[in-house]
This record gives C-alpha cells, structure tokens and sequence, in this order.
C-alpha cells in the first residue's frame, strides 16, 4: 500500500515510500491484484489493537459489499469507471468498502480517474438549508479574527454573505478557546443569523468536550465540531475517542436546532496528523486518512472537509502533491459517503503559490465537490495559512453554472445579494447587511 502511493514527503519521511519510480510501478501492479476480501482478513493495523480497526470491520456492511466481493482493487477501479457505476450504484455501495478499499483503488488512478468518479458521488445532508444536491456548491463562512473582535468578525461575515457564501456554516476558529468566549461567540452568530433570517447554521470550532460544556451553559450550539484522524492513538493525541464522540453527537442533537434535519457534526481531517503524532503504526499517510473518514461516518456529520495543504511541506511538500492529496481524499470521502469538502490550502512554508490552489479549487469543482473554505482575501491572518477567497468560490460557481443550497440562494434573492437570474448584484445603499457590523457590540 504505501510503496504503491503516489510521493509525498510524508511517507518519504516515515520511510515507507518507494525508492524509485520502478519500484512504485511494481507495486502498484501487485497491489491491482489484491482481492477486496484481503482487506477484510488483514487489517492494517491490528483488530486488538486500534478501535478505529474495530469500528472499520464490526460495522462493515456485506449485504453492500456483495457486487463488489468477487473484485481486486484493480477491478475496483476498473469498474467504478464504468457507466454501471452510477450515483445510485455508489450510493448503495458505500457501506460495503473499507477506507482501505478506496484508498488502495485510489493509488492506482491518474487524477482524470478520481475527478470522474468523485463526480458521480451524492451525499446530501441537512441542518436548517440542503447540503450536496447537485447542481449545487456550497461555501464555509470563515469570518477568523487574531483577537476574536466582534466587529472584525461581523465585517468579515458581511463580506461573505454579499459574496453569497456561508451556506455550509459561518464557522469561526476562535483565537481563544476560554469557555466564555466560546459561549460569546455562539450566541453572537446565534443572534446573526436570526436577526437576517439566514437559512443556515453556525459553528465554533473548539474541542467537542468544551463544546459540551457550552451546551451545558446553554449555549446556542448549532454544530460540534472536531478534528479527527485515522488512528485510536492520533485521536488521543486530540483527546478524542469513539465513546466521547457519541456522547458530543447525542449532546448537539438534543438541542434539536435543526430545522430540515439532525445532520449536527462537522469534521476536519487532513493528511499526516497521525504521523505528526507518531501514531501511524507504519501506514502509509493516505490510507491513514481514509481511515479518518470511517470516524466521520459513524456520526452522520453534515459537513467533512480535509484540510490539505495546512499541516505543511513535511507532509506535501508543493503544489502538484497538494493538488494529488486533495483529489485522493475527496474521491475516498465522497466514495464512502460522507459530504465531502476540502480546505483548498498551503502554508506559506510550501512550495505552492495560489495558482495550485486555482488548479486544485477547478478540478475540485469538476470532482462535485461539495464545499470550500471562504476566506477573506484567501489569507487567515488568525491561523496564518493560505486557503480560498470568497469570490473564488463566486468564480468556481460562475465557471461551472453552479448555486449555493436551495434554502439559502432563496434568502440571497431577498436580501438582494442575487438577482432573479441568480447573479451577484454589486452591494448597494439601502442594502440591510450593511447595518451587520454595527448591529454585533
């Protein structure tokens, strides 16, 4: 699996990764030949030790499997290029693959062969608007302040809303994670949304267990957020594990809040944290990370991204690996069905510039992605990394005739941000959103 992968620092870095480009090819060829049920009987890292190895094979579903149970990872991938492959076929598939599965068939596509099938991919999730439905793209408000000053996040909310962004959530990355201000900002974005009437939700990502504590203070929590990983050891290192998890989804979901649906997790992952923790039992960083997403699916989440470029070189080292990593998660993601987006991103310590990000935010727009991040000016100046702007999600929506969800494009039209055709209108006097920076003190 892992000499398989195509390069990346990281493996280079764990020393697992092929030595030389003959030697990726050879196993390639042996992994095509890998029949499906192997993953089944060997795990990679071991039942007795890893509870995302137990999650992985006790809920793995073999009435879903049974189509594909006869395949090796090169049929797998064959087949999933096929028109067989449909929507609906990959749907109903979905339970049946182990992130193993898809991982393994990912190293054996170029990137034409996970934009296809990722496209074909629907998840579509609910909170108070409809998440994924095609034809759609949607956009994670990320309003971050250094000093967490409401006026500066009410602006930077402002802005995005007239870009049409913010349909995904308005999630902000608190400067601090003090409980008070944690409740402070809920109950800020909580007052937002229902003084415009926005068809949205709002989270504040912080640790589910501070998170918890807010609920307890009676916070008005929409989403829990969490990052996560691939390994029961990478996730202590975020001290998080399955049990906690629940007890965070059961908490969220008793608020009741939703207004279409209870889908109230949203997840970050991204490639190399288990590394980053020395917690990557020899596992290549690729299929550690679609581990992660058999987590996020165990929770019904409304909203998964992969962070990709942000953990740094060490991991990806430029562009054109950025560009691989995140085609690779959105196509494991989508393919085991989670509502799959990805933070178009690169430190500034990369050799990436934001042309990758172009070429990345494009092909992810070919792939159905389901959303991105919204930053102002595509730099966060409070977690200093370099990620997407909100008229780059206005170009990509533009570019593919795509529009935000349902519920919210309609409060755009009557806020008067879209016209009747849908189109930005440039921001206008007597347009209610501007009074939004004066109306949070």
């Amino acid at each position: 699996m892992a000499k398989a992968t195509p390069l990346r620092s990281g493996d280079v870095l764990a020393g697992v990764a092929a030595t030389s480009e003959e030697e990726r090819v050879r196993a390639q060829m042996e992994l095509a030949d890998v029949p499906l049920t192997r993953f089944l009987n060997e795990c990679v890292i071991p039942y007795e030790e890893d509870e995302i190895t137990r999650l992985i094979i006790d809920t793995h579903d073999e009435n879903a499997f049974s189509p594909v149970r006869s395949f090796t990872v090169g049929q797998l991938r064959d087949w999933l290029l096929t028109e067989e492959a449909d929507s609906e076929t990959l749907a109903a598939l979905a339970p049946g693959l182990t992130p193993e599965m898809v991982a393994a068939a990912s190293k054996l596509m170029r990137l034409q062969d996970l934009i296809l099938v990722a496209s074909k991919c629907r998840v579509v999730t609910r909170f108070r608007n409809t998440i994924g439905l095609p034809g759609t793209f949607s956009v994670r408000l990320q309003p971050n302040h250094p000093t967490d000053d409401l006026k500066g996040i009410a602006a930077s909310t402002l802005d995005g809303l007239c870009y049409g962004c913010g349909d995904a959530v308005i999630g902000i990355n608190p400067a601090t994670d003090s409980l008070d201000n944690i409740v402070r900002i809920s109950e800020i974005l909580d007052d937002l949304i229902a003084r415009y009437d926005i068809p949205t939700q709002t989270c504040v990502l912080t640790h589910v267990t501070t998170t918890m504590e807010a609920i307890e203070r009676g916070a008005p929590v929409d989403l829990c957020f969490q990052s996560i990983a691939g390994t029961e050891r990478a996730n202590a290192s975020f001290g998080v594990n399955l049990p906690l998890l629940q007890e965070a989804l059961e908490a969220t979901r008793s608020l009741a809040r939703g207004t279409l649906g209870d889908n109230v997790m949203y997840f970050e992952t991204g490639q190399g944290s288990a590394l980053s923790a020395g917690a990557h039992h020899g596992v290549d960083q690729q299929t550690i990370e679609a581990r992660a997403y058999a987590v996020a699916r165990r929770f019904d989440p409304l909203l998964v991204n992969t962070v990709v470029g942000f953990i740094g070189p060490e991991y990806l080292f430029n562009g054109k690996q950025i560009i691989r990593a995140g085609l690779e998660d959105h196509f494991c993601g989508k393919l085991l069905g989670l509502p799959m987006g990805v933070d178009v991103c690169y430190t500034n310590h990369a050799e990436a510039d934001q042309d990758d990000m172009d070429a990345l935010l494009t092909l992810l727009g070919s792939a159905g992605c389901t959303y991105i991040m919204g930053v102002p000016g595509a730099d966060d100046i409070m977690l200093n990394y370099q990620s997407t702007s909100f008229h780059d999600a206005a170009y990509l929506r533009r570019l593919m005739g795509l529009r935000p969800a349902p519920e919210f494009e309609a409060w755009l039209r009557s806020a008067g941000v879209l016209d009747e055709t849908g189109k930005l209108r440039p921001m206008q006097p007597g347009n209610g959103l501007l009074a939004l920076p004066d109306a949070i003190q």
